[in-house]
């Protein structure tokens, strides 16, 4: 299953709509993660509060290839991707295991194929190399077999890269 998380306006829908399976729009019409974990413990992948992102756990945690497509934000991702990606830590488990002799948490949902970050706006050579460091530690630490960062110039160019 393909997931697409964004934070273009709604004259994107139907172009993503059409290229994946589902789509997160990072649109802000939610509430930020209150940190209160039971996601992990409680309520294992499900968020207690009632709004648009309540599921965010389990449509990421089923992605084979996740496509964030994020505004550049020094090198980071936008403020509403990120909550997004906040309020999907249930994607894993509280308990931890070694992947790449490195400790992760313990995926929920096994492993993944392709975690792909999108990128416009305008951006420098070092928030590149932020951004690119960014996806493959986001990609090892979620169970993605590998990263890939594509930077855009122009929003016309997004189609050929979904």
């Amino acid at each position: 299953m393909k997931v697409i998380l964004h934070d273009l306006d709604s004259g994107y829908d139907e172009l993503l709509e059409s290229m994946c399976d589902r789509v997160l729009a990072a649109d802000g019409k939610y509430a930020p993660c209150q940190g209160c974990f039971g996601c992990w413990t409680k309520h294992p992948a499900e968020c207690f509060m009632k709004d648009k992102l309540k599921q965010a756990c389990r449509i990421i945690g089923h992605a084979d290839d996740l496509v964030i497509i994020t505004k550049n934000l020094y090198g980071e991702y936008s403020p509403a991707v990120k909550n997004v990606l906040d309020r999907s830590i249930g994607t894993s488990t509280p308990f931890s295991t070694y992947r790449g002799r490195q400790m992760h948490h313990t995926l929920r949902y096994g492993k993944h194929d392709l975690w792909k970050v999108i990128v416009y706006g305008e951006i420098s050579d070092a928030e590149k190399e932020t951004f690119r460091f960014r996806a493959e530690r986001n990609a090892i630490n979620d169970g993605y077999s590998r990263s890939e960062v594509v930077f855009l110039t122009d929003l016309d160019e997004l189609e050929g890269q979904l």
